[in-house]
């Protein structure tokens, strides 16, 4: 079993912690956070801030999350930066953390955050050393434990399911309906907002966020919502949102994604963008170490444009399964993989990163309004 160390000056009460990984290399540090024990597929992100919005993304379920920049929660945790209702990464990894946050709205430490919830967090390791063994042999497995030993930790992830064959999307999903009305409807009751769908998969609130700003009404639906519950809601359009997992666990949110095509216009984002492509026919595949991060370039192919993305996936549609029907729409500069699709016939557009940011550039908030035109012309 390879052991990797650090030199890290650890504050006196910190235990002894360590990630193992499912190919048995050890990366020994401190714990902080929440003590114990948690297993998930280990990924990296690149972004350099956003971490309290990173921690509460539901794509992230199931996942155990390293950023690649060394110093976390120098600001602080503060109501208003979530993404979602709770933190959704299985235990968090990084080389430091900050227990003085320089930030008058802080409400919390990042420690106090993730103790608060459960999670476990391990400092004081290479995470430059962990993202390199991640390249370059793929995602893959691992535990992160503050008690017993590497060799033990092993050989309980080994019975663990792998990440892609759970439906992680249940795990995130809405429990039920939620409504959000624009801003200023609730006050002044004025006109007849457009109604907005959305198909919960794993939902970010700043979707909802951007959607309310635009004077959208909208509907939010738990995953295993059916085509013909959605449409008795009578949406202007639908939005299937990213979430975590594989697509090809998701039968029945392919099965709704397919009732709903031509009978009422649809985005799909990143997950939504993988399921709508499976329901007209194309294939997905894992990508060896996905796209995770906020300075991702993805250029437009109608205009040439070249847009710095927020993404979060593992996943990707394969461009040579496309049927005939489907355009790509972007494209990924760093490894040409199919960022976007639109349809000849029928009023759809997908994107595989996430237009809604958090973290991350505003870049392609402008998809919102290219939805919300599709929405219009087909009233």
């Amino acid at each position: 079993m390879a052991e990797r160390g650090w030199s890290v000056t650890a504050p006196h009460e910190a235990a002894e912690a360590f990630l193992v990984l499912e190919d048995g290399t050890v990366y020994r540090g401190y714990s902080f956070g929440a003590s114990g024990e948690a297993y998930g597929e280990v990924v990296f992100n690149t972004s350099m801030a956003g971490y309290q919005e990173m921690l509460t993304d539901p794509s992230y379920g199931g996942q155990i999350l390293v950023p690649t920049y060394p110093l976390q929660g120098n600001y602080g945790i503060y109501p208003g930066n979530e993404e979602s209702g709770r933190i959704r990464v299985r235990a968090y990894v990084v080389r430091d953390w900050c227990p003085t946050p320089s930030n008058r709205d802080s409400a919390l430490t990042l420690d106090d955050y993730l103790r608060a919830s459960g999670i476990p967090g391990l400092f004081g390791v290479d995470t430059r050393a962990i993202t390199r063994r991640l390249r370059s042999t793929g995602v893959m497995m691992g535990a992160v434990a503050s008690a017993g030993t590497a060799d033990e930790a092993l050989q309980r992830l080994r019975t663990v399911p792998s990440y892609g064959s759970m439906d992680l999307v249940d795990e995130v999903t809405a429990a039920d309906v939620q409504t959000w009305l624009p801003e200023g409807v609730a006050e002044s009751g004025e006109g007849e907002p457009t109604h907005i769908v959305v198909l919960d998969e794993g939902l970010k609130y700043n979707i909802l966020r951007l959607l309310r700003a635009r004077g959208c009404a909208v509907t939010v639906v738990p995953s295993r919502t059916r085509a013909a519950e959605v449409l008795a809601l009578h949406p202007s359009g639908v939005l299937l949102s990213p979430g975590p997992g594989d697509p090809a666990q998701l039968d029945y949110v392919v099965e709704t994604a397919r009732g709903l095509l031509g009978r009422v216009p649809v985005m799909g984002i990143c997950l939504g963008h993988q399921v709508v492509a499976r329901a007209l026919g194309a294939r997905t595949y894992k990508l060896k170490f996905g796209h995770r991060g906020g300075n991702h370039p993805v250029k437009e192919i109608g205009t040439g444009r070249v847009h710095v993305t927020a993404q979060n996936h593992g996943y990707a549609v394969d461009g040579d399964s496309l049927p005939a029907a489907l355009t790509v729409s972007h494209v990924n500069l760093n490894d040409g993989t199919v960022e976007g699709l639109e349809h000849r016939d029928l009023p759809l557009l997908t994107i595989q990163y996430h237009s809604e940011a958090s973290p991350g550039p505003l870049d392609s908030a402008y998809l919102f309004d290219r939805f919300l035109k599709l929405v219009e012309e087909s009233r």
